[in-house]
């Protein structure tokens, strides 16, 4: 075997019928099936016991979130490889051999990330990777876009664990993720950390991922979600910014948190921004920040630059959206 897929499950019993049948559909079988619950209560380990007895399911006693479940699988996992994958997906019959071809073609790739598309609207892209920018944002490369676009294997910052492929190896060298994070931005963070220690994160246009979203949050924008969100993101920039770094990128990374603050305060969500960020600011002193190492100053130049370059293509994409819907 090269793969386990690791789908981590919390009350997702609905999803995991249209997930797992698209994956006996692979044209690639050297790959294993692992179930990692965070202690459903809707039948999912029933579910699972009498349709797919014989996938590897690890029953957790309690939701520990996203992080801790794939951490549990990637531990238990013996292959060279690790896809992650959202239950509320479903694979094209050629995602796994195309990103195990991906991955292998070369051993700096820590990551890579699949083309998601929108389940319920086809003709647009989900995600084509994350980018990060010097405002303290992740963004969704490509997302409500045609799925004409993005077709190159592509550079990007960092894969969507959604529907990722990782290198099983290089976890023992960066860590895990990070358990802190629970949900959201732990992608972008670990991603991140490859990157200082020199990992490539690519893109694959033809590895196909039809997605739902929010499968288990239940919708784009919810306290839960906001909250998490931007503790996380306070978390992600200290704990992968060295001192000097932050200093440098203090301003972007303020005037980002207040535009982001003025925009949930918009939809109704500003009381749950703020006290996820003072979360963040309160608790900094758990984070573990990575160690600042002399022969990984060349990668921190390459992030800066990077940090750089997809903030102003992320305003260019802007306005080119609001353009073309006037």
């Amino acid at each position: 075997m090269k793969v386990t897929i690791i789908i981590p499950n919390y009350n997702g019993r609905h999803f995991m019928e249209p997930c797992l049948q698209s994956l006996k559909e692979q044209t690639y079988r050297q790959f294993k099936v692992l179930v990692v619950d965070n202690a459903s209560s809707d039948g999912s380990l029933e579910f699972m016991a009498e349709s797919y007895p014989d996938i590897e399911v690890i029953p957790l006693d309690k939701n520990y979130g996203f992080s801790k479940a794939v951490n549990v699988g990637i531990q238990n996992s013996h292959t060279p490889y690790v896809i992650l994958l959202n239950n509320d997906t479903t694979v094209d019959k050629n995602y796994v051999g195309e990103m195990v071809k991906a991955i292998e073609s070369s051993q700096r790739i820590f990551s890579v990330s699949s083309k998601m598309i929108q389940m319920y609207h086809p003709e647009l892209i989900d995600s084509a990777g994350d980018l990060y920018t010097l405002l303290g944002w992740g963004v969704c490369r490509g997302i409500g876009r045609p799925v004409s676009n993005y077709t190159k294997a592509d550079s990007i910052f960092t894969a969507c664990a959604g529907a990722a492929i990782y290198r099983r190896s290089a976890f023992k060298k960066i860590g895990y993720f990070d358990e802190a994070h629970f949900a959201y931005l732990e992608d972008i963070d670990i991603g991140y950390r490859a990157r200082i220690y020199g990992y490539q994160n690519m893109y694959c246009p033809t590895a196909l991922v039809y997605h739902v979203g929010s499968g288990s949050s239940g919708s784009k924008y919810n306290t839960f979600k906001v909250k998490l969100s931007s503790r996380n993101s306070i978390y992600l920039n200290y704990k992968n910014m060295p001192v000097l770094q932050l200093a440098l990128n203090i301003l972007p990374l303020s005037f980002g948190y207040f535009v982001k603050y003025l925009f949930f305060c918009k939809i109704g969500f500003g009381n749950d921004y703020k006290e996820g960020l003072k979360e963040g600011l309160n608790t900094l002193h758990k984070c573990k920040k990575v160690p600042f190492r002399l022969r990984h100053l060349p990668f921190y130049f390459l992030i800066e630059w990077d940090l750089i370059r997809y903030t102003f293509s992320y305003i260019k994409d802007w306005f080119s959206r609001k353009l073309f819907k006037k």
